[in-house]
């Protein structure tokens, strides 16, 4: 007895599906490869990173000159605050 089984009765069909799985599954496995390259840069990076150096605080009598050359303070309260700065 012959069963109509909706196609010419090969396995055209399923071997199309079977293809396509085979296709997905192996994106997913060289998605999975590169996310997980990517994620190990990262973490790579991460762990070398150093912040810049802090620079140093600018001196208080080279703050205070610049101040006075540029006419912000006069010059008694240049010598005021210098004296200050100075201890004496």
């Amino acid at each position: 007895m012959h069963v109509a089984l909706g196609f010419d009765g090969g396995f055209g069909f399923v071997a199309l599906i079977a293809m396509l799985a085979g296709l997905v599954f192996w994106g997913l496995v060289i998605a999975a490869l590169v996310l997980g390259v990517r994620w190990l840069l990262r973490q790579n990076s991460q762990d070398r990173y150093t912040p810049p150096p802090v620079p140093p605080a600018p001196d208080p009598l080279a703050v205070l000159r610049d101040r006075y050359a540029r006419g912000e303070i006069d010059e008694e309260e240049y010598e005021r605050r210098r004296k200050t700065l100075s201890g004496g």
